[in-house]
């Protein structure tokens, strides 16, 4: 029984060698990977919307492929080989990839007044994947085989771990729907029937001197998805977060409340005084920007770190381009021939300017060639080295955001539409760097297990193919089921872009819809109903990035921050409008020096700043858990990357995600009340004391059974 494999393994031999041929590209193999990575594209667009970051998916495909494809076996005869497994794998994995790059960028859009359609999302998916994939090929040689020894590509390693071990030994796929039941069923409880608070929080503040003095708000989201998370990035970065969330909570927030208590006019960019607004208040009109400013300048920092590994991989990369086809290469080594490459390359570029969703002129075209290229080589190779869940690709994609904005600024194209170009170019770069980063994995399983890289290749362009379509529609209608319709009057603000189709407003009377693409006096950039004369009369808050979070009945609603769009909104806007609170946000970029200065990770810290406590709270329980483990020498010492605590964990995160999909269509469709039990309960349903208590007993303590397993 061969053992488990290792990516520095000396004298590399694959699991299947070169001379058997078992079957891999196979229509079955496909299917079940676009329907896999249909799920889990779903659940990651979720996540990304709800915390801006993603999970490698490819090890939970993995074990949901074997005991598929086991099933199938054993009911209708059969055998599936490692191979169609890691195919299986391959091809759903991609879709993971395309999330993150789509949401950490497109939902800007949203910000800035624009509609975000599901076929702009669709296209820029579509284009941006399949160049990831296409600027990748090249690499694998250099990459992949050359550098064997060095680059551990560690989801990869710990895939083709999991595919052998599955292979020989049986699979713990059972551990993965238990999580996703276990967490479906947490999540419906809980945002569904509204058994118990889904953000139990309290405010901490005492009377001083006759006047009241805040001191921090405690507050956390007990979800399954946020807990699995934390499980798996561990509890370093689960702990810097959760660093980040204390000091926006309990240092910034109170010193911005103290210090403008006394302030008798609104300061900027707020138009409250500083005395009335709640904390929640406070951080979205001012710590919002400190923490923006601090994610930009803690991207750019971990960048400009990793530029001596860009330069070799550049360097590398473009040295082991080769002009032929590998037809004559064993069947391992083969990859999709260089015409393919250069033809499809030049055919994307075409459908940049031609494809009337993305608005890309020949200019940005260019400059989309030339940051994929870039960016697609250096998350192929940072990848091999911290994982693709760890790849700052929302580094990268600042960058190209900002590095575009300055062209732009220079030139003289600081009009509405360049924003949405330099947006646009921003989210295929991001897109090709996401999935070329989870390619260079998919691509170092098969290495490791025998795989035919072209095969691979072939399987990896219709699993971005598909996902594309799925991410799109998904994105549009998590959208429109948060969007909330509040009533605004802003005096002396005229609307001038008006659409002409009447609308009902709340109150049954019919007004116009109007959009802003700049900040007009105190009114931001967005969407408004208006009357006649151009007065708005209520904002459109959009449900993903939105800030309102009570609707016109003062009913609440759920919205997903999608703090990387944020930021890149902020970044366009800023630099072509120059309309941006500057000194908050160098407050931000200055916090990210100091914490990188003292040796800390700045950007997960300057993430836990930019998102709610809530978040970051949960976030970091679910990393204790995955230390308590450790500590004791569970089964996740062992396999970190691959055992049972990760496993479910997978599963906790895409149940919980799929649920919130699910109530979100509920909602949408105005039955959210038929099946909430929260007036029912009264005081019972808010109490922190009760959703502590179940937090703890259905989520926490069973991840900490599990991940105490050791793998059989």
């Amino acid at each position: 029984m061969a053992a488990p494999v290792r990516s520095d393994d000396v004298g590399h031999q694959p699991y299947i060698p070169d001379s058997e041929s078992p079957a891999e590209l196979t229509v079955g193999a496909i299917v079940l990977g676009c329907v896999l990575g249909l799920v889990f594209s779903a659940s990651s667009v979720y996540l990304a919307l709800k915390v801006g970051l993603t999970v490698s998916a490819s090890i939970p495909i993995s074990v949901l492929s074997i005991t598929i494809f086991r099933w199938i076996s054993k009911n209708f005869g059969g055998q599936a080989t490692i191979l169609q497994n890691n195919m299986v794998q391959t091809t759903g994995s991609a879709g993971e990839s395309i999330a993150a790059g789509v949401v950490f960028t497109l939902p800007a859009l949203l910000l800035l007044g624009y509609e975000l359609p599901w076929t702009t999302v669709t296209v820029v998916g579509l284009i941006g994947g399949l160049l990831g994939v296409l600027l990748m090929i090249p690499l694998r040689q250099s990459l992949i085989v050359k550098e064997h020894h060095t680059l551990r590509y560690p989801e990869g390693t710990a895939a083709a771990n999991v595919l052998i071990v599955g292979e020989e030994r049986g699979s713990q796929a059972k551990l993965v729907f238990m999580g996703f039941g276990l967490g479906a069923l947490y999540k419906f409880l809980n945002a569904g029937l509204h058994l118990w608070a889904e953000v139990p929080s309290r405010i901490i503040e005492k009377v001083v001197g006759g006047r009241r003095q805040l001191f921090g708000e405690m507050q956390a989201e007990v979800s399954p998805e946020l807990t699995g998370v934390g499980y798996i990035i561990g509890p370093l970065i689960a702990g810097y977060m959760v660093a980040g969330g204390i000091l926006s909570y309990f240092v910034l927030i109170p010193a911005v409340k103290l210090f403008g208590a006394g302030l008798t006019t609104p300061m900027f960019p707020a138009t409250k005084l500083i005395a009335e607004m709640s904390p929640g208040e406070v951080r979205s009109n001012y710590v919002f920007y400190i923490g923006a400013g601090a994610v930009t300048a803690a991207g750019l920092i971990s960048l400009a770190r990793s530029l001596p590994t860009i330069w070799a991989a550049l360097t590398r990369g473009v040295k082991d381009v080769k002009l032929t086809d590998a037809g004559d290469r064993p069947r391992t080594q083969r990859d999709l021939p260089m015409s393919i490459v250069s033809i499809g390359s030049l055919v994307l570029l075409a459908a940049l300017v031609v494809v009337p969703q993305i608005h890309v002129n020949v200019v940005g075209a260019i400059l989309i060639l030339f940051f994929a290229f870039l960016f697609v080589t250096v998350s192929s190779r940072i990848t091999g080295q911290i994982g693709a869940s760890s790849n700052p690709i929302s580094g990268m994609t600042i960058a190209t955001v900002l590095l575009t904005s300055l062209i732009f600024l220079a030139i003289g194209w600081t009009h509405i539409e360049h924003r949405v170009l330099a947006l646009s170019i921003g989210g295929v770069v991001c897109v090709a760097a996401a999935v070329a980063g989870a390619t260079s994995q998919d691509l170092k399983t098969g290495y490791l297990v025998g795989a035919t890289p072209a095969r691979q290749q072939i399987g990896l362009l219709f699993g971005v193919t598909t996902s594309a379509m799925l991410i799109g529609g998904t994105i549009h209608f998590l959208n429109e089921a948060r969007t909330t319709i509040v009533p605004k009057s802003y005096p002396g603000v005229q609307v001038n872009a008006i659409e002409e189709a009447p609308t009902k407003g709340p109150d049954g009377q019919t007004y116009r819809v109007g959009r802003l693409y700049e900040q007009t006096g105190v009114a931001v950039a967005g969407r408004y109903l208006v009357d006649q004369q151009g007065v708005i009369r209520y904002v459109i808050d959009p449900g993903i990035g939105g800030r309102e979070v009570k609707n016109w009945d003062g009913k609440e609603i759920d919205k997903l921050d999608s703090p990387k769009s944020q930021i890149m909104a902020l970044v366009v806007d800023g630099i072509l409008s120059q309309k941006l609170p500057w000194g908050l946000i160098l407050i931000g970029a200055f916090i990210a020096i100091t914490i990188e200065l003292m040796g800390v990770n700045s950007l997960a810290v300057a993430v836990g700043v930019y998102l709610p406590l809530s978040t970051s709270a949960t976030i970091f329980f679910g990393g204790m858990i995955r230390w308590l483990v450790e500590r004791r020498g569970g089964a996740g010492a062992e396999d970190e990357d691959s055992g049972p605590g990760v496993l479910f964990s997978s599963g906790l995160i895409a149940g919980g995600a799929i649920m919130g999909v699910i109530l979100a269509a509920v909602v949408g469709a105005g039955k959210g009340d038929a099946i909430s039990l929260e007036h029912a309960l009264g005081p019972m349903a808010e109490s922190n004391l009760l959703a502590s208590i179940a937090f703890g007993l259905f989520l926490l303590v069973p991840l900490y059974l599990v991940a105490r397993r050791r793998k059989a």
